[in-house]
């Protein structure tokens, strides 16, 4: 596989919830930038609007994505074997599934800076952050609308894919092993909460198990309610928990 296959999307959506959808889209694939509004089945959230700006009378006389030419094409573009590069990907690919569109090669640039992340220099990984943390050259680019993402999230890509350039040398192998960082839980490094809130995970698991075992147990009594995230908490807390 290599970068021609690679496809860059983002959505806006009517929120995080188990029944939101999408309600903007926008991609960019082999050098063609598309962008689409579309009405939702369900009311977008007026947290969902405070943060896209995108309000339910903007919306309403638009096409469902459903049956639109988009969704077609991203059908046609997915069958082919194309790769989707999304930031915290496994959002993205939900609202998806929601619009009847499966995604299997996915590449998550969330994760990959996260990995390559190898002393947790870096506070937070989210795309906005990473933008200005490494001081990303972008022009024009308007936060959280679906085509800026994407652009944002393209830039990001390169910087990444560059990095692991200088470990791997060869194009395809690091498509390869981003495909498959991007398949996996990641394995967390620093907390970010609670009583050792800027600690290393490495160094808690030698001195305080029975925090991991409790913090394991309540991840996992919300992990249907925030997703990926505990899912990689689970991940972590089980891989230190079964070195001892």
């Amino acid at each position: 596989m290599d970068k021609s296959k690679l496809i860059f999307l983002d959505t806006e959506t009517t929120g995080k919830g188990p029944t939101d959808r999408l309600c903007q889209l926008a991609y960019k694939f082999k050098d063609e930038e598309f962008e689409g509004l579309f009405k939702p089945p369900v009311k977008i959230k007026v947290e969902a609007m405070s943060v896209s700006h995108i309000t339910n009378k903007m919306v309403e006389d638009k096409e469902p994505f459903i049956g639109s030419e988009m969704r077609e094409k991203l059908a046609e573009i997915f069958a082919n074997g194309n790769i989707l590069v999304a930031h915290n990907a496994q959002f993205d690919v939900e609202m998806l599934k929601r619009e009847n569109l499966e995604i299997k090669n996915i590449i998550d640039t969330y994760k990959i800076a996260h990995a390559l992340d190898k002393d947790a220099k870096i506070p937070k990984y989210n795309l906005q952050y990473l933008r200005y943390f490494l001081d990303l050259e972008i022009e024009n680019v308007v936060a959280h609308s679906a085509l800026g993402d994407v652009k944002v999230l393209e830039k990001l890509f390169e910087r990444l894919f560059q990095k692991m350039m200088t470990e791997f040398e060869d194009e395809n192998v690091v498509i390869e092993q981003m495909l498959k960082i991007s398949a996996q839980p990641l394995l967390m490094k620093k907390f970010p909460f609670g009583k050792y809130k800027g600690a290393m995970v490495v160094e808690v698991a030698k001195t305080d198990l029975g925090y991991l075992r409790w913090l394991l147990n309540e991840k996992n009594k919300t992990k249907d309610q925030e997703g990926d995230g505990e899912e990689n908490w689970i991940y972590t807390l089980e891989y230190y928990l079964k070195q001892k």
